[in-house]
């Protein structure tokens, strides 16, 4: 339930009549100030001092200029030796007799190309080598690297033998390391060989030699 004001209290019934009265006071007051209040008179203050004329002149800006390189230096004169003085030289005549019978120039000389030489694959009569495959495996010097390393295997090595039964070349087609197909290349190109034959003629052939390595 809500509370009543009590009419004595309530300022709002009382606020226009307090707003009136207020403003007929603020307004009396206000004429009374401006009727009584005195007024002001201000003086004059003259200046006797004479007046100074100041003449300006327009200057002109002035511009910067940059001073011009200095003349170069005159050259230093160097005497020429005259010991080294060259004698007259004679220039012949230049022209180009047209009907002139010129010899052509020789040809270049023939490079001789060196054939490689042919080896067969297969013939009829392989060549072997003397003593057999025991001869190369007693030449083996099993490297101590390998020994070491347990390195044990086969090494394939090509041959190339000649009619004679020299080895003139070797390579190597797969190897196990450790220096085991250096020590056997080194034996099959010590080995002499039977030559292989081709309808009974000694001929040139390339050989597969097999060279094992075994720990015991």
């Amino acid at each position: 339930m809500a509370l009543k004001k009590n009419p004595k209290f309530d300022l709002k019934l009382k606020y226009q009549r307090y707003w009136e009265i207020s403003l007929i006071i603020s307004l009396t007051m206000l004429i009374v100030a401006f009727k009584f209040f005195p007024e002001f008179k201000t003086e004059a203050i003259g200046i006797d001092a004479p007046q100074e004329l100041i003449m300006t002149e327009d200057v002109e800006a002035t511009k910067q200029e940059t001073a011009p390189p200095p003349p170069p230096k005159p050259p230093i004169p160097i005497e020429a030796p005259t010991d080294d003085v060259l004698d007259d030289v004679e220039i012949e005549s230049t022209e180009l007799d047209v009907e002139a019978e010129v010899a052509a120039p020789p040809p270049p000389p023939k490079k001789e190309e060196e054939s490689e030489p042919v080896f067969f694959v297969a013939v009829e009569q392989m060549p072997e080598p003397i003593g057999g495959i025991s001869a190369i495996q007693k030449l083996i010097v099993y490297p101590e690297i390998a020994k070491r390393a347990g390195v044990q295997g086969r090494v394939y090595v090509k041959a190339y033998v000649d009619e004679v039964g020299k080895v003139t070349k070797v390579e190597l087609i797969r190897g196990i390391g450790a220096g085991c197909d250096e020590a056997a290349m080194k034996a099959v190109n010590s080995v002499m060989f039977k030559p292989g034959k081709q309808r009974g003629k000694p001929v040139k052939v390339q050989v597969t030699v097999p060279v094992l390595f075994k720990l015991q």
